[in-house]
């Protein structure tokens, strides 16, 4: 979920809010910071499968884990030099302003407010999402439109609160919000019984819905109320940083577009011959030297941490609990969103 901006667009407003904004900092200081201590500090969910979850053993997976250790393969050469900082929707931009973490990875959605009003710069979009409602099927809901009078869990604090009331008020519809500090919190309280709904981005609902005592008896309406654009996000004021993050996330979406995979891309490095492939994998030109890293920081990238389809696959598609379709993530030629400038 993503922190309200029910705050005044003001700088001041955000100060008071106790978000600090230090103003920007000198450019190449997060870089050289990161470098110097040898690890990212990436500001990540406190536990939201197939985002950013931590398992039994305190090893971190997730869609958002991966452009962190995307960020860490391209800058150090090693995506495990990564440490997760978990953070509540509440928590996370006071995080990274006040120099907590080095990048918000965090399900967190792109807005004008975020990006006039709090000092941050979002590095592209991770996922595009959107917002929906989950109901217990005995609640003989199938639409977002008969929900008049139902009582609604949510994480206070976000924009899903504020797009829930937004929805209800343009459909005359009364509601009764049950809010939590806590994504967790909320989701116990709906499925203990303490109110009809919960709602949040669809991503989540599908996350959120395997915590539950019995998922099957779950239904996720169809109606999508919101845009939801989630991405990683930096400090304004540090281009050099805020590059090599935008930039290690175009990689794992060129190197799909391209055919490019952990598994193949160590023999089409040896192999190939395509002017476009050899500039992506650090074969001919000095794009790294511009972004201040080496030379082979795609080659990096995807062979330790997987294009973007790899990473979709595993942690929220086909290939997990989760089993969200592509649909709007899926690549441009696909018919999806998914859009990276080239690598020339």
């Amino acid at each position: 979920m993503r922190t309200s901006t029910r705050l005044s667009v003001s700088v001041a407003a955000v100060a008071m809010a106790g978000i600090l904004w230090a103003g920007p900092v000198n450019a190449g200081q997060t870089m050289d910071s990161v470098k110097s201590k040898g690890f990212v500090q990436c500001g990540v969910n406190t536990g939201l499968p197939g985002f950013s979850n931590a398992d039994e053993k305190g090893h971190w997976r997730g869609i958002d884990v991966d452009v962190c250790r995307a960020v860490a393969a391209a800058v150090l050469g090693d995506a495990t030099k990564v440490k997760f900082t978990p953070l509540t929707a509440k928590e996370r931009f006071t995080a990274l302003q006040s120099g907590e973490i080095d990048m918000l990875s965090r399900n967190t959605t792109w807005t004008v407010t975020r990006d006039a009003a709090l000092g941050v710069h979002f590095a592209g979009v991770t996922y595009y999402d959107g917002q929906g409602f989950l109901v217990n099927k005995k609640l003989g809901v199938k639409s977002a439109k008969e929900l008049d009078g139902a009582s609604i869990c949510v994480q206070t604090g976000t924009t899903t609160e504020l797009n829930m009331g937004d929805y209800f008020r343009a459909n005359k519809m009364q509601y009764t919000p049950v809010v939590f500090e806590k994504g967790d919190e909320a989701v116990a309280a709906y499925d203990s019984g303490r109110c009809d709904v919960f709602t949040s981005d669809q991503s989540q609902l599908y996350a959120q819905r395997i915590k539950l005592k019995s998922p099957k008896n779950h239904l996720v309406l169809p109606e999508v109320i919101s845009k939801e654009p989630l991405g990683p996000v930096v400090r304004q004021g540090d281009d050099e940083w805020f590059n090599i993050v935008k930039w290690s996330l175009f990689a794992m979406v060129n190197a799909e577009e391209m055919g490019v995979n952990s598994q193949n891309v160590a023999n089409i490095r040896k192999t190939t011959q395509d002017p476009a492939m050899k500039r992506l994998l650090g074969l001919e030109g000095d794009k790294g030297k511009d972004l201040k890293v080496s030379n082979d920081w795609v080659f990096n990238i995807v062979s330790q941490v997987g294009n973007y389809a790899e990473s979709f696959e595993r942690n929220v598609g086909g290939g997990s609990p989760l089993n969200i379709a592509r649909g709007l993530n899926a690549l441009w030629k696909d018919g999806g969103l998914q859009y990276a400038p080239p690598v020339r």
